[in-house]
Parts: structure tokens; C-alpha cells; sequence
């Protein structure tokens, strides 16, 4: 299993941040009519913002750790979810969000979950009315075939091919946590210009796959949720910034 050299070079020198890429933004068509919770379909805008290339490794969650003493995350002990060069997972809504915080001011800079709108847009990679991050089909070999055998560890970051911004596992790997509040309601009453989410409720939303289900890849459109406070071992998270 291949990781994408860029990525190998940040893991081996040690404690480091994956490295950036800004979007220019713009406007596209978010969500899908597959399911009633990604209705309605309309047309979005979403400013410029960066992303980083890949979920958060738990190389760079155990910087973290060592700096501000937070609290191991149950999976830590586990050699099936404990390698330098995997995705880190176990990683609750509120544990990321004071990840992003730590970042915001090793950084100097505006570190964050992504909007669920922000997420979308970078999952599409710049492409319009595609399913998944690499087009309409899903992959037809390797470790997310459809009904594949199942995995007992997240692969390594930077395993599976980018997408068309050179994102990594957008529609692969793990959950990965937006600021957004989730509603059953789709996004009925949202405003078209940087849409945010409702005000308030009971579970965040998360988008992308998981490794561990026996449909590892997700759709583009598609939304997944969970209660703030609780840890999966599928679920990890990705930093964006405000430019």
C-alpha cells in the first residue's frame, strides 16, 4: 500500500502540520435528491479558505498532546489505530474543535472545522454533478471496492488517489467532523451565501467514509451525524482556515 510521497516526507521528520492548499471558493450545486436530508438541491457560494491535504494523522494529534497535556484518546493504546502515519481516530466533535483552538494559536492563524458547505465544495475537487470526489462510479478495485473485505485499521494517509484539488481521502478513510449542527431537514431556510447550519441541536455533522464499513466509499452529498461528545474508531477530522 503506496503513500503519496509529500505525505511520507511530513510524517518521517516528525511532529508537523500536513501541509495547505487554498480554494478560491466559488459557487456550485450542493446536496443530492438521494436522500430527504440532502434537500433541497440549489446553488451555493462559499468564500476562499484553505484546506489541509489530508485528515489530521496521529502524528500531528500526539503534538498536540505533548504540548497542552489533553487527555489520550481511547484508541491510542491500540496498535490497530496508533501508527505515526494513520489518520487519528477516536477524536469526539468537542476534542477536535480544541485541537483546531491549540492550531488557531500555534499557527497564527484562523483554524477550524469546515462548514458542511466548505466540505462539499472541497470534495468535489472542481468538478460539477459528480457522486464521488473522482467522478460518477465507484472504484471497481483495491481496498474500498464496494462489498470489499472488511478492514480492521484505518490505512495509512495519502493511501488512495486525490482528488481533483489534491485532496486526499475526501470520500474514503474516516468520518471527518463539520461545525455544522445536524437537521433532519435538510437545509431547508439556509442561506445561499456561506451556508452554516441550524442554530442549535443534539448531534454534529460529519462527512466522508469510513474503513470499517462494508461501503467504505461515500458520496459527495451524502451526510453522516453523531452527539458531540462520543468517539468512534471511524471517526477522525480535517483543519481549515479562514483566508
Amino acid at each position: 500500500m503506496s503513500v503519496d510521497p509529500r505525505i511520507a516526507r511530513v510524517l518521517a521528520e516528525g511532529p508537523a502540520v500536513t501541509p495547505w492548499i487554498e480554494l478560491a471558493g466559488g459557487s456550485f450545486e450542493m446536496g443530492s435528491d438521494a436522500r430527504a436530508d440532502e434537500l433541497p438541491v440549489r446553488m451555493v457560494t462559499v468564500d476562499r479558505f484553505a484546506i489541509s491535504l489530508t485528515p489530521v494523522s496521529n502524528v500531528e494529534f500526539a503534538a498536540f498532546i505533548a504540548a497542552t497535556g489533553y487527555e489520550t484518546l481511547p484508541f491510542q493504546s491500540d496498535e490497530r489505530f496508533s501508527a505515526a502515519d494513520q489518520p487519528v481516530v477516536g477524536v469526539s466533535w468537542l476534542d477536535s474543535a480544541g485541537y483546531c483552538e491549540w492550531l488557531s494559536e500555534l499557527l497564527d492563524r484562523d483554524c477550524r472545522l469546515p462548514t458542511e458547505a466548505e466540505r462539499e465544495f472541497a470534495a468535489r475537487g472542481g468538478v460539477d454533478h459528480v457522486r464521488y470526489p473522482w467522478g460518477d462510479e465507484p472504484w471497481s478495485d483495491g481496498l474500498y471496492t464496494f462489498g470489499a473485505a472488511g478492514m480492521d485499521r484505518p490505512p495509512p494517509i495519502g493511501s488512495s488517489p486525490p482528488n481533483g484539488f489534491g485532496l486526499f481521502h475526501m470520500g474514503d478513510s474516516v468520518h471527518e467532523w463539520c461545525s455544522d449542527w445536524y437537521s433532519r431537514a435538510g437545509y431547508e431556510g439556509q442561506p445561499d451565501l456561506n451556508p452554516h447550519g441550524v442554530e442549535d441541536g443534539e448531534r454534529r455533522v460529519s462527512r466522508g467514509g469510513s474503513w470499517r464499513h462494508r461501503v467504505k466509499v461515500s458520496r459527495i452529498a451524502a451526510r453522516s451525524s453523531l452527539a458531540p461528545e462520543r468517539r468512534y474508531n471511524d471517526y477522525g477530522m480535517r483543519v481549515y482556515s479562514s483566508i
